[in-house]
């Protein structure tokens, strides 16, 4: 009888003489009729290369099927040029500011490592991957970062947080100047006659103190202190809805609402109509973030907008200018937001209940 073991080295000495060879970084440069160096140079977005060879390099790759190891890239650099990004999937905002922070990391030659927040996990947790991943700085999105977390103390990574709930020594911030944009909604509707305006309270998320503290200023300031009203809720359809069936109860509606965020308008929203009140016509209601749910045709809803991709760029800018070129004071950046008046707000009402049973 022959070697059982000499058959299987044989037969594996078979199957690695017809496995395609595996493209590498010489084949590129081979195709392009450049050095491998100038390669390197394009793949790890260095200057160097000129536009039309980085653009025949990527299409040389193309071609080969060449990928870049970038685990093997980064074993072999003192530094990653990777910013870890912790964001949570519940607003859609949030959504919008992970993909503006793409082309402006890219634009910086730095690219992103994502980790989301999710129910099984606390940030602790999802911070540290992050760091065991060579991130150089950390930008969260919304969180509640727990400023005990030993990153938050000297010799730790850089962190950015944009709309946090609270700002910590040691962090740079980018946020919007809540207070302002509230003053814009309620302004724009004062100047629709309305007076009885409500607001559905964001509850312990970020940004909704401040948008509380903004509400009873822009109210005051118009002569309104009598008729400020503020309902529970949080930044989900949910805490729209029930915020809805509470107002639906009383005998009298307000004449516009003022929501927490788009997706708590949303609910708003849709148990209104449910209810056979009509929007804008019996109640207007304004959103905040003017997210992707606030742009749909059917809801229309006039929003404060929080401009994403500036708060991307800036949170990436302010990075760098840690990484890069050795600030170490603390950066408070604010920035302005817009309302953008669609079909849900318009002219107030009388002062009476609409039309038909609003509780069937």
């Amino acid at each position: 009888m022959g070697d059982p073991g000499g058959f299987g080295r044989s037969a594996e000495r078979g199957a690695s003489v017809g496995r395609p060879k595996r493209p590498t970084m010489s084949d590129v440069a081979a195709r392009v009729g450049v050095s491998q160096a100038l390669v390197s140079l394009v793949f790890r977005n260095q200057p160097g290369a000129s536009p039309d060879t980085r653009r025949r390099v990527f299409q040389a790759a193309e071609e080969l099927g060449y990928r870049p190891d970038t685990a093997a890239q980064l074993l072999r650099r003192t530094r990653s040029r990777q910013l870890g990004v912790l964001f949570t999937m519940r607003q859609p905002h949030d959504v919008g500011i992970v993909e503006a922070l793409y082309p402006a990391a890219r634009k910086h030659g730095y690219t992103l490592v994502l980790n989301a927040m999710v129910d099984t996990r606390d940030e602790r947790q999802a911070m540290d991957e992050l760091l065991g991943l060579r991130c150089e700085a950390i930008i969260t999105i919304g969180t509640t970062f727990e400023r005990r977390h030993p990153v938050a103390h000297v010799g730790g990574p850089s962190i950015v947080e944009i709309n946090p709930l609270t700002r910590a020594a040691g962090t740079d911030v980018v946020r919007t100047a809540e207070r302002n944009g509230i003053r814009q909604a309620v302004d724009h509707l004062v100047a629709q006659g309305h007076r009885a305006i409500a607001h559905i309270d964001g509850g312990a998320m970020p940004a909704a103190e401040e948008r509380r503290r903004g509400y009873r200023a822009a109210m005051r300031r118009h002569g309104l202190a009598d008729h400020i009203q503020i309902h529970p809720g949080d930044y989900t359809e949910e805490s729209g809805a029930r915020a809805a069936r509470d107002l639906l109860a009383r005998a009298e509606l307000p004449t516009a609402v003022i929501a927490g965020n788009d997706r708590c308008a949303h609910g708003l929203l849709g148990t209104f109509l449910r209810a056979g009140v009509r929007v804008p016509e019996d109640v207007s209601i304004v959103g905040y973030d003017d997210s992707q749910l606030a742009r749909l045709s059917f809801i229309d809803l006039t929003s404060v907008r929080q401009d994403a991709a500036e708060a991307a760029e800036r949170a990436v800018r302010a990075a760098v200018e840690r990484l890069d070129e050795g600030r170490t004071a603390d950066r408070d950046i604010v920035l302005n937001p817009t309302l953008v008046v669609r079909g849900s707000t318009g002219p107030a009402r009388t002062p009476s209940t609409p039309d038909g049973d609003l509780l069937r």
